[in-house]
């Protein structure tokens, strides 16, 4: 570890920037509702401010800069390198989304899992069909997607509400925390250089296992809380029933409705892999092929374009309504990259200031297991303001200087996957999804509370075990 370099700056000074900035956050988004990526690029620029100024003059700018000017340009530099890296992904996957939403794709996959699974089995066709459409589809939007399903389900089969509204949940919670293209995970790809394509593989396998946990607990809580169904804004239970009803000839096929979510995860992998295990000159000129295709923008880019015609033949084959999908895909992305690429900078600029380098010499000599250091870093940040992807953006920059390789007894995709798990963390009251779910779910903000959040909680901590032990038993993944 270096020390020496910590120390050159001192430890407080950092941890009281770090302490600063959290609670400048805390303050802004849980208790004064500002926008986050206002608060997001008002915690970095405060950060820069509270760094010594030495640590920013080597950053390329102007050296008879004035210090507060020098951390503008640093903290939107830092804010567009990230937004390049991440933008078009983040665009691509909010069309893939919606248009897998208009064009019935997702109703098909889970009718499908019902189908093998039978009604008596329907919660567990919600989390394993939830799971697969989950991958690339935003948490809020997926919840939205399927809970008219869960509610129609509750109508034809008359019990196990609460299953139903935690299969979603847990479906779609862990993805969401762990899973490229979604904007926490593909930012902490960025911030911890670890490989895009084996955080794919891993996030996933790992995602599996812990849905497979959750699923376990979901069951228990719903022994426990029989829930009724109630009355919820946006759609009647009569509406509900013409959804479980909608003819199968008016939905894709179940291979095409898989297709634009499994290709672009498929190819990204398939890079990866060739680039760490096989040689170029084994497949000739196949090897750059294969590269492009994997590229994460062109795998998006194919698979959006595969949902996009998903949408404009099941739609009514109506351009202009295609135009208004993407627009509306277009409209959440900017949104989503603008508060990821803030996000990106707060981190950046609190390693600028030393956050990273003072948490390091503060651990040195202590039996202190960074693994952990990092989960509890995120469950406390998610705790404090709400926001998983900006618990997961914060933590990923403060850890970010230990995470290299070389300098841990692990590989950094174990500190990647602890981030993730912690930002599941505990939900409650300061966090958008707590709500959603909750209101759109008919449930109590009590009912939530004794459902949800003790899911989301259970899967963060057996996400926390399952980490340290393939850290432990392989340590070079």
């Amino acid at each position: 570890m270096d020390v020496p370099a910590a120390a050159s700056i001192g430890i407080g000074r950092p941890l009281v920037v770090l302490g600063l900035c959290v609670g400048f956050l805390v303050v802004l988004i849980g208790r004064w509702r500002v926008h986050p990526f206002l608060a997001l690029l008002g915690a970095a620029l405060l950060a820069g401010w509270a760094a010594p100024p030495e640590r920013l003059e080597r950053l390329g700018t102007a050296p008879d800069q004035p210090h507060a000017l020098r951390v503008v340009e640093v903290a939107a530099t830092e804010l567009g390198r990230l937004c390049g890296r991440v933008g078009i992904v983040i665009a691509l996957a909010s069309i893939l989304g919606v248009c897998v939403l208009e064009s019935g794709a997702a109703d098909k996959v889970v009718r499908r899992f019902l189908a093998w699974t039978g009604e008596r089995r329907a919660g567990l066709a919600l989390v394993s069909g939830g799971f697969l459409m989950s991958l690339p589809i935003f948490f809020d939007t997926f919840f939205m997607l399927l809970i008219p399903l869960a509610r129609a389900l509750r109508l034809r089969t008359g019990r196990d509400y609460t299953l139903y509204v935690l299969a979603i949940c847990c479906a779609g919670a862990v993805t969401h925390s762990l899973v490229v293209p979604h904007p926490g995970p593909l930012a902490m790809v960025e911030i911890l250089k670890v490989d895009l394509g084996m955080s794919v593989i891993v996030g996933t396998l790992c995602s599996a296992l812990v849905v497979a946990f959750g699923w376990q607990v979901a069951r228990w809580l719903n022994r426990k809380h029989d829930l009724p169904l109630r009355e919820t804004p946006g759609m009647s239970l009569a509406e509900l029933e013409a959804v479980a009803r909608r003819p199968e000839e008016e939905l894709p096929t179940f291979f095409g409705a898989v297709l634009p979510i499994l290709l672009p995860l498929v190819l990204i992998a398939a890079a990866s892999f060739r680039t760490a295990f096989v040689p170029a000159e084994w497949l000739g000129h196949a090897a750059p092929v294969l590269d492009f295709l994997g590229n994460r923008n062109v795998a998006l880019l194919l698979g959006t374009l595969g949902a996009m015609g998903l949408a404009y033949r099941y739609t009514g084959r109506d351009w202009s309504r295609l135009a208004r999908l993407t627009g509306q895909g277009l409209e959440t992305a900017g949104v989503v990259v603008l508060i990821t690429a803030a996000g990106g900078a707060f981190g950046m600029m609190l390693t600028h200031a030393g956050v990273g380098e003072a948490v390091q010499a503060l651990t040195a000599g202590r039996q202190v297991n960074l693994l952990v250091l990092a989960w509890g870093m995120a469950v406390l940040m998610k705790f404090a303001q709400g926001s998983a992807t900006v618990s997961m953006l914060t933590t990923a920059g403060i850890m970010g200087t230990m995470a290299q390789v070389g300098q841990l007894p692990y590989h950094p995709m174990y500190v990647f996957l602890a981030i993730g798990f912690g930002a599941l963390g505990i939900s409650w009251m300061n966090d958008s999804g707590f709500w959603v779910i909750g209101r759109l779910s008919g449930l109590t903000e009590r009912e939530t509370l004794s459902t949800w959040t003790v899911l989301a909680f259970s899967m963060s901590l057996a996400g926390l075990i399952l980490t340290l032990v393939l850290a432990a038993v392989y340590p070079a993944v």
